[in-house]
Order: structure tokens, then sequence, then C-alpha cells
């Protein structure tokens, strides 16, 4: 237990992030305190962007419940070059109720770097969301933080369409080696 071995570590990172990962999701709260939060740090970032969207704005209505435009395009950039494959996620994080996933979507091509609107790339799988269901569900609550998280991996998630939200989010936290978020801080 006190060896400080070098074999170790990528285990002790993929549990901290693994942890880290599922108290996003049950607190909302983002990156958490401790060492789940540390070791998810040292993570490499990914560069996230959007046509349509700035960090620190609001998410435009037209990719909310009020629209019918799905999902935002992103770009993203920096992905390490033994990354596997691209997962994102889209949240809430301070709902009154607790975090709510909007969209879960993994196996996307590492060679890709963007999504277009209402779109998901071709061989990449969604996910179910916190309401059960599968693909984009668009946010309602017009003063809730939005996060567009994306994740490289160092292995794909090879999970079916609709795969459980519990374990789409684990698999996705266990096999993340770099990260960036865009954030919209409420509905136009």
């Amino acid at each position: 237990m006190g060896q400080s071995n070098t074999s170790t570590r990528p285990r002790r990172t993929a549990a901290a992030v693994a942890a880290a990962a599922l108290v996003v999701v049950s607190s909302g709260c983002g990156l958490v305190s401790g060492t789940a939060s540390a070791e998810r740090l040292q993570l490499e970032p990914l560069s996230v962007t959007s046509p349509t969207l700035r960090d620190g704005s609001p998410l435009p209505s037209d990719y909310s419940c009020h629209g019918t435009m799905g999902n935002p395009p992103l770009r993203w950039s920096r992905v390490p070059d033994d990354a596997k494959s691209v997962a994102i996620v889209a949240d809430n994080n301070n709902a009154g109720t607790g975090p709510e996933v909007h969209w879960v979507v993994f196996d996307i091509d590492p060679r890709t770097s963007e999504l277009a609107e209402g779109m998901v790339p071709v061989g990449a799988v969604e996910g179910s969301v916190t309401n059960g269901k599968v693909g984009y569900t668009p946010p309602c609550r017009r003063q809730e933080n939005y996060r567009f998280t994306v994740y490289a991996l160092k292995e794909r998630v090879d999970l079916g369409k609709g795969a459980p939200l519990s374990e789409t989010l684990r698999s996705i936290a266990d096999k993340t080696i770099a990260w960036g978020r865009l954030t919209a801080t409420h509905i136009e």
C-alpha cells in the first residue's frame, strides 16, 4: 500500500476520474474537491468551441425545448494521438432537483473534430439520458447552466444504443484521457 510505483498510477487515475464523473452527475457540482479533482486536473485539456454558442453566454433557445434545432454544433481540438474515441455529455450542473443529463453520445471517431447541428456522427452511439430517453433531450429550465463536455477516450465505450446512463458515464470516466467543456449560463 505504501508503494509508489508508476504501474499503479494509471489505475488510481482511472478510478479517480470514474469517481469524479459519478460525483459530477450525482451532485452537479462540476469538478469536485479532493483526490478526484486533483487527478482529473492532470488530464490533457481539449479546446471546445461552437459557431453558435459562446462559453459563459446563454444557450440559444433554438437548442432548448422552446426550439426545434436539436443539439448545438460543437467543435473540439487537441485530441491526443493515442485517443481511440470521443464522447460528449450535455448536462446541467445546478438544477434544484439535482443534475440532469440531456445527451450522451460516444464512440465518435477520434479523427472527428466537430459535430453538426442536430446531428450525430456516423458510427457514433447515443446512450440513455436522465429521463430514460435516447438522444438529445433539449433543456427547458431557463435559469440553469448547461455544460457540453467533450472527452477523449483511450478506448471505445462499446455499449449499445440506449445503454443505461450510469453504465455509460462510468465507462466514459474510466477511459478519459483528455476533456474540455463549453458552458452556457442559461437559456436565452
